[in-house]
Parts: C-alpha cells; sequence; structure tokens
C-alpha cells in the first residue's frame, strides 16, 4: 500500500503513517503491521492467506462514527428547504420526527435502519453508535433501542432528547418518566444514556438527575451540548464524568479549559452546521488548548442528514481549522475515545481488522478531493461486510 495510517503515534506523528507498507490478518483482528510488504513477501507467516495488493493506494482505521440518530420514520425536507430560505433552526422540528416514527412499524423501520448502516459502511465507517430519542414514550424508545441493538453495541438511550407535545408545560414530570419507567424499559438494550442540554430541551438541573438515573443503572454517559448557543452543557458533562460531549458549538473560555484538563472528549459534528448555516466549531481551539477532539456525522432527519465521514473531515478541514491528519485521527481514534473504546480506530496487533482501502495515494485526499467516494474497499473484522438492507 502506498500509506498505512495506524494511528499508534511514533515520534511527532499521531497518525502513525507507514509507508509502503503491510498489514497481516488472522481470525478478524490485526496480527502484524510493518513496512514493506506490497506483494506480501514481508509478512511473517502469512501461512497460504490471501494477500491483497493495494497498488499504491492509502489504507486506514474504519471511521468511527461516535453519534448517530438512524431509527427514524419520515424525513424533514421541506424544514431543512426553509432553513436555506432563511428560518432559523430549532430543536422544535425533533416532534416532527417523533410523530412518524410512533407511528411507523417495527419493519418500517427496521428497513430504514439498515439501509442507512449499508449506507454508512458503504463509505468506510466500520463502527457506529446509535441513539433513540425519536420515540419519547415508553413504548416507542424501547423499540427503539431493541432495533438499534440489532446493528449496533453502541446503543445510547436519548429519551431526555426533547419534551415530547403531550408533556407541554410538565417538564420536570417528563424528567421523572425519563429517569424512571422509561429507563428501567430501555436499559437492557443500551451502552449509554444521553441527555440534550439545551434551550429548548433541558436545562442542567433536569439533565443531571436523568445522567445519575442512568450511571446507577450501568448505563456510560453522554451528553448534546452547546449547541445552539452557551450553555451549561459541557460544565455538565465534565461534571459528570462524560464519555462525550457533543456539538460544542458556542464554548467559553472555561468550558476549553474544563475539556482540555478532562477525559472527556469534544465531539464536533460539521454536518450539522452545513445544513442549519450555524457557526462552525473552532476544533483548533479545543487542539491548541489540549483537548480530545472527535468528529461525528450527526446523522438525522432534521439537522443533518449525511452519513458521510469523509465529508466531516473535509468540513473540519475546511472550515474548523483541522488538518487533514487531525481530521482523519478524529474520525477514527477520537471517535473510538469518544465511545471509550480500545478495540477499534487504529491499525495495530490485537486491535479489530476493520480497514478502508482509499483510491487514492494518501489520506489527505479525503479532504482534498471532497464529494469523491474514495472509498474502494472496506474490510469490518477483517471480512468484507454483506448488505443488511
Amino acid at each position: 500500500m502506498g500509506e498505512l495510517t495506524t494511528n499508534v503515534a511514533v515520534g511527532g506523528d499521531p497518525c502513525g503513517t507507514i509507508c509502503d507498507a503491510g498489514v497481516l490478518v488472522r481470525n478478524g483482528r490485526v496480527a502484524w503491521v510493518g513496512p514493506g510488504g506490497a506483494d506480501g513477501s514481508a509478512l511473517p507467516g502469512p501461512d497460504g492467506l490471501p494477500v491483497i495488493d493495494a497498488g499504491g493506494r492509502a489504507v486506514i482505521p474504519g471511521f468511527v462514527d461516535s453519534h448517530t440518530h438512524l431509527v427514524f420514520a419520515g424525513d424533514r425536507a421541506e424544514e431543512f428547504a426553509a432553513r436555506m430560505a432563511g428560518e432559523t433552526y430549532a430543536a422544535g422540528g425533533i416532534r416532527t420526527t417523533v410523530a412518524a416514527t410512533r407511528a411507523a412499524s417495527d419493519d418500517d423501520l427496521r428497513v430504514r435502519l439498515r439501509s442507512l448502516v449499508d449506507e454508512c459502511r458503504a463509505q468506510g465507517t466500520t463502527t457506529i453508535e446509535v441513539k433513540t430519542g425519536y420515540g419519547l414514550d415508553v413504548e416507542t424508545e424501547t423499540r427503539l433501542a431493541r432495533l438499534a441493538a440489532e446493528v449496533t453495541e453502541e446503543v445510547t438511550f436519548l429519551g431526555a432528547h426533547v419534551v415530547p407535545a403531550e408533556f407541554d408545560g410538565r417538564a420536570d414530570a417528563y424528567v421523572d418518566l425519563v429517569a424512571g419507567p422509561m429507563l428501567a424499559a430501555v436499559a437492557p438494550a443500551a451502552r449509554w444514556i444521553d441527555v440534550f442540554c439545551e434551550d429548548g430541551a433541558f436545562t442542567a438541573g433536569q439533565a443531571r438527575p436523568v445522567l445519575e438515573a442512568g450511571r446507577a443503572a450501568g448505563l456510560g454517559i453522554r451528553v448534546h451540548g452547546n449547541q445552539l448557543g452557551h450553555g451549561d452543557g459541557v460544565r455538565l458533562a465534565v461534571e459528570c464524568g462524560a464519555a462525550a460531549v457533543d456539538h460544542c458549538t458556542y464554548l467559553s473560555d472555561a468550558d476549553v479549559e474544563a475539556l482540555a484538563a478532562s477525559d472527556t472528549v469534544a465531539t464536533l459534528l460539521p454536518g450539522v452546521e452545513f445544513s442549519t448555516r450555524q457557526p462552525y466549531p473552532d476544533a483548533r481551539r479545543l487542539l491548541d488548548a489540549g483537548a480530545t477532539v472527535a468528529l461525528a456525522s450527526d446523522c438525522n432527519p432534521g439537522s443533518s442528514f449525511t452519513s458521510s465521514m469523509p465529508l466531516m473531515i473535509a468540513l473540519a478541514v475546511r472550515e474548523m481549522g483541522m488538518t487533514p491528519a487531525e481530521a482523519v485521527w478524529a474520525a477514527t481514534a477520537g471517535g473510538a475515545r469518544a465511545l471509550r473504546r480500545t478495540d477499534v480506530g487504529a491499525i495495530a496487533p490485537g486491535m479489530r481488522a476493520d480497514l478502508v482501502l482509499l483510491d487514492a495515494p494518501s489520506r489527505v485526499h479525503l479532504a482534498y478531493r471532497p464529494g469523491v467516494p474514495l472509498v474502494r474497499r472496506v474490510w469490518k473484522d477483517g471480512v468484507e461486510p454483506r448488505p443488511m438492507a
């Protein structure tokens, strides 16, 4: 291969770049990585395994998309058109998707979900997080978690997405439902709990008991925060020891300092800013402060209906002050850290053999050639995945 991005830091190169490299895969795991071996001659004991010549092309770890909302029905194309005509984005559009999702059958939701997962995989995503949050009642949230668990182990319970219409004026009562019966029903299918801590969604005082209840139920913590304006989301996430706080569009100096001093990953979602015309997050500010940054798609029908991690990389480089190397790292190793995974996001012995072959000599082309389908082949656990839909 022409260039291998391992994400195993060497010297000043966090991407651990190896040129003219070889990778040996056994039983779905990486067994060896090293220089040379384009024809397989340098591989240590390939034992008759098939040899794939990358032909001078680049190989990177599979993308780790740590923030998506893939289980839903309907779309909000008219809302998008209205925003492009000048209307301001607000979180209230979520209710439109909630109504469509509640009315959909499991089979309808499953078909859409699997189609979107196939779409993600075709673009190089090998690990994906999927949130609930378009049910907002016990029955539908439980259905969404169960369906999400059919396609990924990274299922996030987002009952605290917005307050549903039937609880207008009774947000605290809805919080009690989320932290009580809804959590109890959903937790067996989930790994994470998330809260949208934002004006128009939930205050920090309402979000905290939901997160604490999730932790008590054995779930890890994630937070949506600081998307629509300055607020308490980042501070809450850091105080609660969240794995990640996502959006981070509006940050104070204190927010940046708190992230840099913590293990909480700042997950940036540039597809949202592309689709809503909000200001892009300042990734450079976070990186220079020492914070860990991930990139994710936030694929959802309202504010970012794209599953393309290559697009996230291109936007991060063009609009958010990241270098191509930093953006690729954030979309792979950064996403793994946001999910607290140690088996994905890098190409090293013992890691899952999640690999992406680019139709390009270098990872730089992911930003250099935006919109071009550069993902040539994808391997998940050493195998090219079959379509789910």
